[in-house]
């Protein structure tokens, strides 16, 4: 009952801090919408703009995009909650691993998101800008535009966390760093296939996201064969 009880106190500590930062990121939700539009409407023909189809969307949307950002700031917070309810269960070397292992996902998580807007959605709705035929005009809907957008967020800081899972199957046994070696070829052809799923059907957007999971897969063979478990552990 008191490990129930902690995780409770844990739990509202963690809802605490994304709803005050959500109070206060509200009234800029607009802002932060229009933010996160900006790679979309860049990229659109001079004097084209975004819509919306339903009645109650240009309110809820920037709400959602307020409330993703929220989230994403308190993250950090939230991890550290769940680390800290964890903590006094494991030993002293699972404590050393989980705590750089934690940083270091929160670390990669953002920056496959910034790597996601800074650098792929500018090609891949200049892709789509440039693909439309003579006569038909872009206008994206709002909430589909933050669906996709919220879509590949999570495909880009998933992919990003492909060291961090490595690392992790080799600290635990599953797999070795010679086996990981072996099936390189397999995992290079699964990162295509991964591209071509989560991105637009041209070269250039799949392989944005091909090249930097095999890149990010041998960092983590890099860092595993580093960081073999001791056999004292």
């Amino acid at each position: 009952m008191s490990h129930l009880i902690e995780l409770r106190t844990r739990l509202i500590r963690s809802m605490i801090a994304v709803g005050v930062i959500l109070v206060v990121l509200l009234p800029f939700s607009n802002k932060l919408y229009t933010l996160l539009a900006l790679p979309m409407l860049r990229a659109l023909p001079s004097g084209g703009h975004m819509i919306a189809t339903e009645v109650t969307t240009p309110f809820f949307v920037p709400m959602k995009v307020a409330m993703m950002a929220a989230f994403l700031l308190a993250l950090p917070y939230v991890l550290y909650q769940a680390w800290a309810f964890i903590a006094p269960g494991l030993y002293g070397h699972e404590k050393r691993l989980v705590l750089p292992l934690v940083v270091s996902s929160t670390i990669l998580f953002y920056t496959g998101m910034a790597f996601a807007y800074f650098v792929v959605f500018p090609v891949i709705f200049g892709f789509i800008s440039a693909a439309a035929p003579d006569g038909v005009a872009v206008m994206t809907d709002i909430d589909k535009y933050l669906g996709f957008v919220l879509t590949m967020f999570i495909a880009f800081g998933v992919t990003f966390e492909v060291p961090v899972a490595v690392v992790v199957l080799v600290r635990l046994g599953v797999v070795t760093v010679d086996f990981l070696r072996e099936i390189r070829r397999y995992v290079i052809v699964g990162a295509f296939v991964i591209g071509a799923i989560f991105t637009p059907p041209d070269v250039v957007s799949q392989s944005l996201l091909a090249v930097p999971l095999c890149l990010l897969y041998e960092l983590g063979i890099l860092v595993a064969s580093r960081w073999k478990p001791k056999l004292s552990e």
